[in-house]
């Protein structure tokens, strides 16, 4: 079932600071404007479910592999459906973002370095 635009706004943020303490930032300061931003730098908290220049390098650190059917897409344990996202982009992210929380929250094939931020 798909939110309306808020509430999915704010899920998409929900998961990126969630992903962000999951990287060791504990200092995500909120802001009302934006999504906030991460730590001592004041540096904008990456847009991981929203932009692919910061999802991109997500997917390349762990190695996900990703996979179609009708409905939507698998990408290594998680499934996401289509229907639920504004586009099949969004829905990519999201699952990108999601499969990367449960991989640092379960330990399964974490990278060998710490991914910090988005890409440069």
């Amino acid at each position: 079932m798909r939110m309306n635009d808020q509430e999915y706004f704010r899920s998409c943020i929900a998961k990126e600071r969630h992903l962000a303490q999951l990287l060791g930032h504990t200092h995500i300061e909120e802001c009302y404007e934006s999504a906030g931003t991460l730590w001592d730098s004041a540096q904008a908290l990456p847009q991981w479910t929203r932009d692919w220049a910061a999802c991109g390098p997500l997917l390349a650190a762990h190695g996900i592999s990703v996979g179609f059917d009708a409905e939507g897409a698998t990408l290594g344990a998680t499934h996401v459906h289509f229907s639920d996202h504004p586009s099949r982009d969004r829905a990519l992210m999201y699952g990108i973002v999601k499969e990367v929380i449960f991989r640092l929250e379960h330990h399964k094939a974490a990278p060998s370095h710490a991914l910090t931020c988005a890409a440069s």
